[in-house]
This record gives C-alpha cells, structure tokens and sequence, in this order.
C-alpha cells in the first residue's frame, strides 16, 4: 500500500502588531498590584482580565503583542496564554477600534424586538458594515451574543456603558446624540439607576 506525503496544516493565526514597548503606568501598576492581592499567589492568573482591561484602556482601545508580553509578565504566565485570552474573548481588540464600540445584542430576545434593524440603521447612518470602523475613527460597530438584558431589548453595550430599549427608528438620533453629548446618551442600565 502506497501513501501519498504529508501535508501540513498552515495555521491562519494572526498574531497582534508587536506595537511600541509597553508597561502600565504608575497608576494602572498601583491598581493591578490592589487587584492581584484578591486572589491566591497560586491563582494569580484569575486576574488576567482585569490586567488585559488596564492595558487595553491604557493603550488607546486596542491591545499590541507588548501590551500582552507585559500582562503576561505581570500575571506570571505565558504570552500564549494571553493571546489565547484574547483572542476568545470579544471585549478585547488587537486592531484600533472607535472611540465608541457599539455592540448590539442579536440573541433572541433582542432580535424578536428589532436587532437586526437596529444594526441595518447604524451601519446606514454610519456608512459601515458590522465589524468595521467608520472614516472618523470615531464609531466601530459590532454585533454580539447576549448582554444579559432580555427585559430591556433591544440592548447596545457602549464601550463599558450601556443603552437599553433603542429602537430602529431610534438609532440615527442616537448617533447624533452621542456625536453631541458622549456618554450623557446612553440609558445605563435601569438596575443601575435603581440602586441609587
């Protein structure tokens, strides 16, 4: 029995731009040293999150293979294990993104009251398809699994902020609103408000 050669599997990995050499800076060095304590010294990794959060932010929104190598020194694991991370998670970028990250919720409830038109009416006011960044640099827009608010479809998490209830016939006005006031936009999220 003859068989043919090998072939070997190409791996489509994209690895992340080295970027500039990074560090936290003295503040995010100061909170990610109060978070770490939190956790066991021998599960330190439990707080890969928060560190990669800090350097994203720190970063300008996106994350750079030195803005990784550094968490990873941080966190005491392997870049690998990092890059793994985030390449799971949606929340983190390895390209710049908008100054807003829009994320609309397409699971059920919120595409049984209008997500998807919700989305047809961003990409139209904002000249993108989802996924992409608009000419400004200002919006990135995206479509996401669920965000945990069914009560209050059709829902858009706004970076780390939220907006509930918005509508297709709603959603031109809301881009304006944010070109105009930012944050001040967005609903939050009524569980929020209530505690207060």
């Amino acid at each position: 029995m003859e068989y043919a050669p090998a072939k070997f599997h190409k791996s489509a990995r994209k690895l992340a731009p080295a970027g500039e050499t990074f560090t936290y800076s003295p503040e995010n060095q100061r909170r990610f040293d109060e978070i770490v304590t939190r956790y066991p010294p021998d599960q330190r990794k439990s707080a890969i999150l928060y560190a990669l959060y800090l350097a994203q932010n720190q970063n300008g929104g996106h994350l750079t293979a030195a803005a990784m190598d550094h968490v990873a020194e941080q966190i005491r694991c392997t870049s690998a294990e990092v890059e793994d991370v985030v390449s799971y998670y949606t929340m983190f970028f390895t390209k710049p993104v908008g100054k807003y990250v829009l994320n609309v919720c397409r699971t059920l409830s919120c595409a049984l009251l209008g997500a998807e038109r919700v989305t047809e009416e961003l990409c139209a006011k904002l000249g993108i398809k989802p996924g992409e960044t608009d000419a400004s640099g200002t919006f990135t827009l995206l479509e996401v699994e669920c965000l945990g608010a069914c009560d209050r479809a059709p829902v858009v998490m706004v970076n780390d902020d939220w907006h509930e209830r918005l509508s297709p016939e709603q959603a031109g006005k809301f881009i304006d609103d944010i070109r105009a006031g930012g944050a001040a936009a967005f609903t939050g999220c009524h569980l929020h408000k209530e505690k207060k």
